[in-house]
């Protein structure tokens, strides 16, 4: 427990070090691969640009559909908010392929939420169905789901403890190779010693 206990600090003090020096996209993938500490605001705004592919290989770092309740709910709202925006660009068929590939899977889950789903392909205007009446735009749905995607991340046990980056100590990083560094020239110098008084 205590290796991994220092595999996470090292973890955490890399990615201190990668966000000082500016290299977001690698902190990203850190982030992911170790499932550590979820970047809300990354995650935010990569739904408020309607990055939805990046949106989910992201979080599937840290959950997946069906891991539980809440994670399957976050898939949903992600998926249903890219449909809605296909349907109300009048891309029928990027709606349908957006159905059938990515929303299918909650069919599952709830049948007639599916129907209705499938129901929006027909109409004109979606703001004709009672439900999504006050639907202004793609920004309006995209605010709309961070706000109810945030409710449900704070639930969720797949991301407990992972949303607050720790406190690190600046420079722990150069601090802790600076060290290890030390300890190196240190040895060898002792083994220097020890061969030529030998």
């Amino acid at each position: 427990m205590a290796n991994n206990n220092s595999k996470e600090q090292v973890i955490f003090s890399v990615l201190q070090y990668l966000g000082d020096a500016g290299l977001k996209e690698t902190i990203h993938t850190i982030e992911r691969e170790s499932s550590l500490y979820f970047d809300k605001e990354y995650f935010e705004d990569m739904i408020l640009k309607g990055m939805w592919d990046e949106a989910e290989k992201y979080l599937t770092g840290f959950t997946k559909v069906e891991d539980n309740g809440h994670s399957t709910k976050i898939f949903f709202e992600l998926r249903k908010q890219k449909y809605l925006e296909a349907l109300d660009s009048n891309d029928r068929a990027k709606a349908s392929n957006i159905l059938m590939t990515d929303l299918i899977v909650f069919r599952s889950k709830s049948e007639a939420l599916f129907k209705d789903l499938t129901h929006l392909l027909t109409i004109e205007n979606i703001r004709d169905h009672p439900l999504l009446s006050t639907y202004q735009d793609a920004n309006w749905g995209r605010k709309n789901v961070i706000d109810e995607i945030k409710k449900i991340m704070e639930k969720n046990p797949m991301l407990d403890g992972k949303l607050k980056f720790p406190a690190i100590e600046s420079q722990r990083l150069m601090r802790l190779l600076s060290e290890r560094i030390k300890r190196r020239v240190v040895r060898r110098s002792q083994k220097g010693e020890l061969m030529v008084g030998g």
